[in-house]
């Protein structure tokens, strides 16, 4: 009796498995799909991972650089910046300190004034661009320049970090955000893909029905050649994606910021867990959907 039920469960199971069609428009809709979504998928990982990434570097080297600005009469300006120099020589915690050269505030003021900017016949004030290392203290040198070189300002760069935490904390919400998004499209897609196969092959349901197959086991030839499509297409879309951001500039080509969109070291493991992610959605979605259009369909 235990051979017999087996073998009319197994019978049961092959029957359903050739309810869904194998192939053709639907299944090659879903493979399709799958792959574009988890194409999108990995682009929106690397903008969550890469943001934070992005954020460290910058405030990084904003933080380990100040830059003081001396702003005197042309009579002063040589004494007041000769005077911030030997106290920053004597300041603990000042690693380097060096008064920057005209063509290089030159080339900080061509985004604004364009190239061949005469900056020796503009009232343009010394800049000097001081590294930090640990004991440094910028209250301490504040209060000396206030002293020493009136016309001295320090700027720590608080001001640039601020929002440039902030936009990369945005943007890392937006990438999640979008990952999210991106499932829920999926599980979408695969529900209203699986609804379609059962509503086509209700008549055919039915029968099975009458001759003893159980709903788990109809439902179950549609979780299985589902979640197979959906797994094939994500695969075929997350390598992809891979290769599209591998293929992105170099920092010398884009300037660092088309990199820091990109996967380093082991993060380029993560982009692989789409595929598993896909073929989990695939499972849920049509195994819910299949479930819940066989109450409907008695």
């Amino acid at each position: 009796m235990r051979t017999l039920g087996r073998a009319l469960i197994g019978r049961q199971a092959g029957i359903a498995d050739r309810i869904v069609p194998p192939s053709g428009a639907t299944a090659r809709l879903t493979m399709f799909t799958a792959g574009v979504m988890a194409f999108l998928a990995v682009f929106a990982l690397a903008l969550a991972l890469a943001t934070g990434r992005l954020a460290d570097r910058w405030a990084e080297g904003l933080a380990q650089t100040l830059t003081i600005r001396v702003s005197a009469p042309a009579a002063e300006l040589d004494a007041q910046t000769a005077a911030v120099m030997a106290a920053l020589a004597t300041i603990p915690g000042v690693e380097a300190a060096r008064e920057l050269p005209a063509d290089e505030v030159g080339a900080l003021l061509e985004p604004w004034f364009g190239p061949d900017v005469p900056v020796d016949a503009l009232p343009i004030p010394r800049l000097i661009e001081v590294r930090q290392s640990a004991g440094f203290d910028a209250q301490a040198l504040r209060l000396r320049l206030a002293g020493e070189a009136p016309g001295a300002v320090l700027d720590d760069h608080t001001e640039w970090r601020r929002p440039l935490i902030g936009a990369a904390a945005r943007l890392r919400i937006l990438g999640w955000l979008s990952l999210g998004l991106i499932a829920a499209a999926s599980a979408a897609m695969l529900t209203l893909a699986a609804q379609a196969a059962l509503a086509a092959n209700g008549q055919v349901i039915r029968v099975m029905r009458l001759i003893g197959a159980r709903d788990l086991t109809i439902a179950t030839a549609f979780v299985r050649r589902f979640t197979r499509r959906a797994a094939g297409g994500a695969a075929v879309g997350t390598l992809a994606g891979m290769a599209a951001i591998a293929a992105l500039p170099d920092m010398q080509a884009a300037g660092g910021f088309l990199t820091g969109l990109g996967f380093a070291g082991w993060g380029w493991l993560w982009p692989l867990l789409v595929p598993v992610i896909g073929a989990a959605l695939g499972f849920a979605a049509t195994r819910a959907a299949a479930l819940r259009m066989l109450r409907g369909l008695r």
